[in-house]
């Protein structure tokens, strides 16, 4: 199955740097490119990418009021967020406001990749190396109550929802409990669903905004 990508960038020479990176890719094509937050909800909705490469600074209209607009619109939208160091700022808001994770403008090649196809799979990106970081020093400003709604999970599922918090995949997950792939996607699934939230990206978040797992 083939991926279908939008690239929004303002830059055009960042644009046609993407297209020719994933151009290469026998199982991703980039069906639209963007350059402004405007023009990408309407690229996005007239081509239903499976994933979009968004941009945060742009003219008109910024990568983070682009994806709050694209996700209402549209709720299986996979938005990947490029950003900077500089822009860390703008992660924790980006995810918060729905994207699946982020990808640095200067990551090499196969990190974008591999970042491309771990969120069309349905999964967050949220670099171990990076992403808690953000999201900590940004969570904690605004430390709230725990949703009534964890007291329904299930130990085991508050045993993976803390494991994703620390940014393992399903396939580390299984090996940490002795589960297998697809029992971990169960319990991610249904933990998902109790909580209201569409992706492991919003539970981190939930958990760093409430404190609920003391993270390393």
């Amino acid at each position: 199955m083939t991926i279908r990508v939008l690239v929004v960038d303002d830059q055009s020479m960042v644009r046609a740097g993407f297209r020719l990176l994933l151009a290469d890719e026998t199982d991703i094509e980039v069906v639209a490119e963007a350059g402004n937050g405007r023009d990408a909800i309407a690229q996005a909705a007239r081509f239903h990418p499976d994933v979009i490469l968004m941009d945060i600074r742009m003219p008109e209209l910024d990568g983070l009021e682009a994806t709050r607009r694209i996700l209402a619109a549209d709720g299986t939208a996979r938005v990947l967020v490029l950003t900077t160091f500089d822009l860390d700022d703008y992660v924790f808001e980006a995810l918060r406001a729905g994207a699946s994770g982020f990808v640095l403008k200067d990551d090499p090649p196969e990190q974008l990749l591999a970042a491309v196809r771990t969120v069309a799979a349905g999964e967050a990106l949220l670099s171990p190396a990076v992403t808690r970081r953000v999201i900590r020093h940004f969570a904690q400003a605004q430390v709230r109550v725990p949703p009534p709604e964890v007291s329904t999970l299930t130990s085991r599922e508050l045993e993976v929802f803390e494991l994703i918090t620390r940014g393992l995949s399903n396939a580390e997950i299984g090996r940490e409990l002795f589960i297998s792939d697809t029992t971990v996607k169960t319990h991610v699934t249904r933990l998902l669903q109790k909580l209201g939230l569409r992706d492991r990206a919003q539970a981190i978040v939930l958990a760093y905004q409430t404190g609920l797992f003391d993270a390393s």
